[in-house]
């Protein structure tokens, strides 16, 4: 089978309906990170409790990533994809309409774990359906699909429930979803290739217990959750850090700070290249650095300096996690598959530990109790990409 090729109808219509199935998933998981501090007033909670919107989802997608690779086995790439749209969808426009707290976290919760379908799912159905070469391209667009749809879904989000409320912005969200689903179901080509594989707990199991006892592979997959849990939690309290004084920015403003996610978008390519030409480690050793330092600008009270600060910790961060993960994808040799569930898993661990953790430390320090936080994750990348290089090299490198 030479798969789909590029520049035919097929291969155009699979590229969009790929692309909006990325926009659709990301745009949902991220919605809440703008309306953080809508939601802390709405119901009353404290910042850290009003994170778990955003942590609880990440830690179901985390627990869906691992169920998601032999469900797909059996009932097919294609399926799993449009199931977990269909349900993500319609999970969200519910949770517009929690009437407390704690049903709104019930209802992010399960949009997590059903959401996993898809990025568990997309890059692999791009492998198997596509000629290979244009796969590079389409891998490009769905990638580009998971970054405006993160980034979309923050600025919609935030800028209606400015204006609005966090329900409307919700609302909203959930119905550009569904025309995005509608179209992923509609566009997307039929597979080639027949599933022949049974779900099986023993064999699924088996798998991933070869890819643990790799400890160099386990090691580079920790950083997911370093790299991520820092990340993510400076974005969800930086709209609280920006809305007091000295800034009092309306949520609108601090909204339209995500755009800083476009220099992620070119960091994680230029950074690739430079990991090539001088090594990765150095290069993401570099790329921590950076975004440590672009957290720590954040510091200074001026208004004009955030956005600089959130650009440059954004580089950083794109250019350490496409290393790490790179860096994983080499190693693992035949647990390829199962290593990268794992990173994804250890990714978004580290959201949802850190980002609720990270709450802890913004409730009785402050800003400076967040900036602590994450460089002490930080600086633990630098043991564990030190360890990693100097063990013997895995047997399956």
């Amino acid at each position: 089978m030479s798969g789909i090729q590029e520049g035919t109808t097929a291969y155009n219509r699979a590229a969009l309906a790929l692309f909006f199935a990325g926009f659709v998933i990301f745009s949902i998981l991220y919605t809440v990170q703008p309306l953080m501090p809508s939601l802390t007033n709405a119901f009353n909670v404290a910042p850290s409790r009003a994170s778990m919107s955003l942590s609880v989802s990440t830690a179901t997608l985390a627990i869906g990533l691992l169920l998601a690779v032999p469900l797909a086995s059996r009932f097919g790439r294609k399926t799993l994809m449009t199931a977990s749209l269909i349900a993500t969808t319609c999970l969200s426009l519910m949770s517009a309409f929690a009437p407390t707290f704690t049903w709104f976290l019930v209802l992010r919760g399960l949009i997590g774990f059903f959401l996993a379908g898809v990025p568990a799912m997309a890059m692999a159905y791009i492998a198997e359906e596509f000629h290979k070469d244009g796969i590079g391209k389409m891998m490009g667009l769905y990638i580009a699909g998971n970054s405006i749809g993160g980034m979309g879904g923050r600025l919609i989000a935030g800028s209606i429930g400015d204006f609005f409320d966090w329900r409307i912005a919700i609302v909203v969200i959930s119905l550009v979803a569904a025309a995005g689903t509608i179209l992923f179901m509609t566009m997307l080509a039929p597979p080639q290739r027949k599933q022949t594989e049974l779900f099986s707990i023993a064999g699924t199991t088996r798998k991933y217990l070869n890819a643990l006892k790799q400890k160099r592979l386990m090691l580079l997959v920790s950083l997911g959750f370093l790299l991520m849990g820092s990340f993510v939690t400076i974005y969800n309290y930086i709209g609280f850090y920006l809305m007091d004084p000295p800034f009092s920015f309306s949520q609108t403003v601090v909204s339209f700070l995500f755009i800083s996610y476009l220099a992620g978008t070119f960091s994680s390519v230029y950074m690739g290249k430079k990991a090539d030409q001088y090594g990765k480690s150095r290069i993401l050793l570099i790329s921590v650095l950076i975004m440590g330092a672009g957290a720590w600008l954040t510091v200074l009270p001026y208004g004009v300096i955030q956005l600089p600060a959130l650009l440059i910790l954004t580089f950083g961060f794109f250019a350490s996690h496409s290393i790490a993960s790179n860096s994983v994808s080499t190693l693992a040799g035949k647990f390829r598959a199962e290593a990268a569930s794992l990173y994804l898993v250890s990714y978004y661990l580290g959201s949802s530990v850190a980002g609720t953790v990270g709450g802890l430390f913004y409730d009785f320090y402050g800003w400076l109790g967040i900036l602590i936080f994450i460089s002490v994750l930080l600086l633990c990348v630098f043991p564990v990409i030190v360890v990693a290089k100097l063990e013997k090299p895995s047997e399956t490198s």
